[in-house]
């Protein structure tokens, strides 16, 4: 079997002007081409069933674009998603008529912003929208804002939270959403966790809708002023946690922990929380489990026995917040680790979930709500 003479003649004259890329409608049997003024396309006239001739179709534009008489090789196949391709074959990947060689383009660390375009006009699907604004050349380039405004707009209809998750990271990472389009996105939050990570992740000192610092922010602020000047880390964060950047993002997380929706959702959270603890971490060792967690928290908080000089002059400076210390202490110490004992049990989700997660969750937000309670006195 071959192509028919008209169909190998128009093919060859579409791939001679310089075409871009190649798109193929199985459904009209048509080959379409993208060239620098616009597009051009071919009516394929079939000799054989039609997805015999569609193959040759492809074998014909693998030879032209790779050298590859077989049609696209199957190691790339097995290479499409791992980012092992040459950058210098991109280009010509896209001239295969291959979904699967558009996949291996979008997943390449060398993509550039004009290949994002190609391959962006042969495949314009939510998933390579999500794996091309990855690369930060594509994300800063001309195709950035198509992706961004893409991905805003089809959010909704995903499911995956991980999907979810990743989408917001990467909006959120390159600046390429504007603010309206921000609180969009955070306001699906409260029917989905997912939306919230990313900005937990990404804007933890600048989340959308930002609470107000908390009652006794200037009184604390001041009494810790001469410590922070010094380098005092504990002292910083204490204040960064009074903050209302800070009250908005313990409320943030704990929202989260009352809808935590899925598996997916849990350990980013966990990470995050302790991530933002990191200023303290290098004073701190990891706990192995909640129950160690609350009681090397409420021992360190006492100032016995041996404490960092740092903590040690905090808890000196103002002793009326030891339980806020103790909470802090808690809280930076969070990581994914403690939550595996319970996910391994449970496929649970949703509702069900959130009661699973109450063991490790409900100390976790008595510790939210002290640093987010006001105190009469600090002294």
């Amino acid at each position: 079997m071959e192509l028919s003479s008209e169909d190998a003649f128009c093919l060859n004259v579409m791939l001679a002007a310089g075409v871009q890329a190649i798109r193929i409608d199985t459904s009209h049997m048509t080959v379409y081409g993208l060239t620098e003024k616009g597009e051009a396309s071919v009516r394929l006239h079939p000799t054989c069933r039609q997805d015999q001739y569609l193959k040759l179709v492809r074998q014909s534009l693998a030879e032209y674009a790779l050298d590859s008489p077989e049609g696209y090789p199957v190691y790339l196949r097995r290479w499409t998603r791992m980012g092992q391709l040459r950058d210098d074959n991109l280009a010509k990947l896209l001239l295969t008529g291959e979904e699967e060689a558009v996949v291996a383009v979008v997943h390449a660390p060398g993509l550039t912003d004009e290949i994002a375009r190609r391959a962006w006009w042969v495949m314009p699907t939510i998933e390579n929208a999500r794996r091309m604004l990855e690369k930060e050349q594509v994300a800063h380039g001309a195709m950035g804002k198509v992706l961004a405004d893409f991905l805003v707009e089809h959010l909704p209809f995903e499911e995956n939270p991980a999907a979810i998750m990743d989408t917001v990271r990467w909006l959120l990472h390159y600046d390429l959403v504007d603010t309206a389009a921000q609180n969009t996105l955070w306001n699906r939050g409260r029917e989905h966790g997912a939306y919230y990570i990313g900005f937990l992740e990404q804007r933890p000192d600048n989340l959308p809708k930002q609470l107000p610092a908390r009652g006794d922010f200037v009184t604390i602020s001041t009494r810790l002023a001469p410590l922070i000047e010094a380098g005092n880390a504990f002292a910083a964060l204490l204040v960064r946690l009074v903050s209302g950047a800070g009250q908005s993002f313990l409320a943030g997380c704990e929202e989260v922990m009352q809808r935590p929706g899925t598996h997916e959702i849990v350990s980013p959270l966990l990470n995050t929380i302790g991530y933002y603890f990191t200023p303290i971490h290098e004073h701190l060792v990891p706990a192995t489990s909640i129950e160690a967690l609350v009681a090397e928290a409420a021992q360190l908080a006492t100032g016995k026995p041996d404490i960092p000089a740092s903590l040690s002059e905090l808890l000196a400076a103002i002793p009326g917040l030891r339980e806020d210390i103790r909470a802090m202490l808690m809280l930076a110490r969070v990581d994914a680790e403690l939550a595996i004992p319970i996910l391994r049990r449970t496929t649970a989700v949703n509702a069900l979930l959130r009661t699973k997660l109450q063991p490790l969750f409900e100390p976790l937000t008595q510790q939210i709500q002290v640093l987010r309670t006001a105190k009469s006195k600090n002294a």
